[in-house]
């Protein structure tokens, strides 16, 4: 049974979004606050987070960030589920690292639809036969999520690593940023060509000495090279 945290402070919503959800099996968690969630997510380690943006305290944004950097909850796929209807807040909540922005009100069929879709792209990305990458001076453990650049230990959120991830194991290929897209946030979650370049160069940033490895085709996309 599949663990959903649902993260909202506005009780009527989270018993709704309960009942439509254990009505299709899911089993269902909540948290009213931002701190809540933080603590909820640790504790319980669900599935799939879906997560407002005004909370009490610690706004979703700041949940986000938070939930990346701690090596418990990176890898827990997130949802914002939110009344915040504007471009701007879809945009930065996908550049954060989340799965899918959906704004409320929303059908329970489709609310389940979108969990469901994001639960199964997540299991294909985990199910992917290799665990290890090594450049050399660049490891990529799928397994354990950790990239170790010059044997020193980087930290990347989880959208960030499974983009390196998989230029890297497509080495000397030229993958586009529409591939980018729908392998990594799936092609029923609308996410600009912005939101890939973004990451792209965080992770040129984490890679430092080693940026190059990751070159810009113009027009196209990016290609992995190594050393």
């Amino acid at each position: 049974m599949k663990t959903v945290l649902v993260v909202d402070d506005e009780n009527d919503i989270v018993q709704l979004i309960r009942y439509n959800l254990e009505r299709e099996g899911f089993r269902v968690e909540s948290a009213a606050t931002g701190d809540g969630a933080l603590l909820k997510a640790t504790e319980v380690r669900p599935d799939v987070i879906l997560l407002d943006i005004m909370l009490p305290g610690k706004d979703g944004y700041e949940v986000i960030k938070a939930l990346n950097q701690n090596e418990r909850t990176m890898d827990i796929p997130v949802i914002f589920l939110t009344a915040k209807s504007a471009e701007f807040d879809e945009v930065l909540g996908l550049e954060l690292g989340a799965d899918d922005y959906i704004v409320k009100p929303i059908s329970p069929r489709k609310l389940v639809s979108r969990i469901r879709a994001v639960l199964r792209r997540y299991e294909g990305v985990k199910s992917e036969e290799n665990k290890s990458i090594d450049f050399g001076k660049v490891v990529i453990d799928r397994e354990s999520y950790l990239v170790k650049i010059g044997g020193e230990q980087v930290f990347f959120p989880r959208k960030e690593f499974e983009i390196l991830y998989y230029l890297a194991s497509h080495e000397g290929k030229v993958i586009s940023r529409e591939t980018l897209l729908s392998r990594i946030w799936g092609s029923d979650v609308y996410v600009g060509d912005r939101t890939v370049d973004v990451h792209i160069r965080k992770i040129r940033e984490k890679l430092g000495d080693h940026a190059e490895m990751i070159e810009t085709i113009k027009g196209v996309g990016y290609k992995f090279k190594a050393e």
